[in-house]
């Protein structure tokens, strides 16, 4: 038989990788409400701020780039499809449990939790 591994709950009752998930799914606005929500669980406060600081980095930078006529608007499409495909991979890795960080946001992120 395999040994199944114990799945934690979080400070709002949820399992830590399907709370872990949601940090994703509004981009920086679930993660904000789940960074203010949620008090115990270090992963969930990780993705949180990882998503935080991930899409309202692109977002911001979507914009900026918008404003420049079609030149930036290329450069803001590609931002978008980006945007996209981080939105995916990062719900997959956090509802696995994984601590999936990215190169500049989840360093930043770990950093501000220690």
């Amino acid at each position: 038989m395999k040994k199944e591994k114990k799945k934690q709950k979080t400070s709002l009752d949820l399992e830590e990788n399907i709370e872990g998930a949601l940090c994703y799914v509004l981009g920086w606005i679930s993660g904000i409400i789940l960074f203010l929500l949620e008090k115990e669980s270090k992963f969930v406060r990780f993705h949180a701020l990882q998503s935080i600081i991930t899409f309202l980095g692109l977002t911001i930078a979507s914009i900026f780039f918008s404003i420049i006529p079609f030149f930036g608007w290329v450069i803001s499409s590609l931002i978008g499809l980006l945007g996209f495909a981080l939105w995916i991979v990062l719900m997959i890795k956090a509802y696995q449990g994984e601590m999936y960080t990215l190169p500049i946001a989840g360093d930043i992120a770990k950093q501000y939790l220690k």
